[in-house]
């Protein structure tokens, strides 16, 4: 894609980058009164049957995921046209999320900037090495990144962390706006736990809550991962990164059944998100049904998807991400190589 194709490309979208105030409350409606309407219910729920619990909580679990793709737009400033609209729903669905509005706004922004750019790794994404760099690490780096990668690692004990412990701290050099917001949406959050606990007892509070986090955490944690390890995904050096070639070939198309698309806010068309952060989630499929470049992109199904977790690193030869197999291949090749007698006298 040259230079030409990509103006023309984001120009293309531009006529989408305006929500509907409309559309806009309507979702927060129609997934917040749900969201709670569940919760509700899944406490009830603990005087029939824990399994039952299990099921409302598992469904509440993915409104709990819609809920945060509306945090996620009010951090583009998408979701509605007004900043304060923006910020003040942002923050509210912070708490209920368990992210604080301006601290992760600030580091998603970054992730958007510097995505699949392999000099500018480290903020807001997740631990990518290349072969180039597992060869040369250090056995403690290599141990690291390989328990970092561990699916249990990083789809169970992942979002305890980033949920429990990252999100309540504020990064070095935040503004005082920033470590105020994080401040309330840590404080918001203490304060509804302490509420719910003393109304309904922290036991059921923990079972209700808890199930709901580790379910919505773990789609949330598959979704990001999946939706930048893929096969012929896409990573080059500054001096090469071309940021609408990042967009649309280093974020994949998830295709999802519809009712997992309506629930996970369409966020499986991340490829035109990324060309476009500032395009409300609920018009994503449709700048994707009527831009034609954005139907050639790479498109993975819940089935292909499951063939990201053998991915590990990043191979800047072929362009692809590989599993440590390969690692294994280049070893053994070098080792052979050793073994041939030199022709030179």
């Amino acid at each position: 894609m040259n230079k030409l194709d990509q103006r023309s490309l984001r120009k293309q979208v531009a006529p989408f980058e305006k929500s509907n105030l409309k559309a806009s409350v309507l979702q927060l409606c129609n997934t917040l009164i749900p969201y709670l309407g569940l919760w509700v219910l899944a406490y009830y729920s603990l005087n029939i049957s824990y399994l039952l619990t299990l099921v409302i909580g598992v469904v509440a679990a993915g409104f709990l995921v819609r809920l945060f793709i509306i945090f996620h737009d009010c951090c583009h400033h998408s979701f509605f046209k007004n900043r304060t609209a923006n910020k003040i729903v942002g923050t509210i669905t912070g708490i209920l999320t368990l992210f604080p509005y301006s601290k992760w706004g600030h580091d998603h922004s970054v992730h958007h900037a510097t995505s699949s750019n392999l000099d500018k790794r480290g903020t807001g994404d997740i631990w990518v090495m290349t072969v180039e760099e597992y060869l040369e690490a250090s056995a403690w780096k290599r141990l690291s990144y390989r328990v970092y990668r561990n699916p249990f690692v990083m789809f169970i004990l992942g979002p305890i962390f980033v949920f429990l412990i990252e999100n309540r701290f504020n990064r070095r050099k935040a503004k005082k706006k920033e470590r105020w917001n994080t401040y309330i949406t840590n404080l918001g959050i203490v304060s509804l736990a302490v509420i719910v606990s003393l109304t309904i007892g922290w036991q059921a509070f923990l079972i209700v809550q808890g199930t709901i986090f580790m379910v919505s955490g773990i789609a949330g944690v598959w979704l990001f991962y999946v939706q930048h390890t893929f096969e012929d995904s896409y990573f080059e050096e500054d001096e090469n990164w071309e940021y609408v070639k990042a967009a649309v070939e280093g974020s994949s198309f998830y295709k999802l059944p519809k009712p997992l698309q309506w629930i996970t806010g369409n966020i499986g068309y991340h490829h035109v998100h990324h060309l476009s952060p500032r395009v409300p989630n609920y018009k994503l499929e449709e700048v994707h049904n009527q831009t034609e470049p954005l139907q050639k992109v790479p498109t993975i199904t819940l089935k292909t998807s499951l063939k990201s977790l053998k991915f590990r690193l990043w191979d800047e030869d072929e362009k692809v991400f590989v599993g440590y197999g390969k690692i294994k291949e280049m070893v053994a090749e070098q080792k052979e190589i050793k073994k041939i007698p030199s022709l030179e006298k």
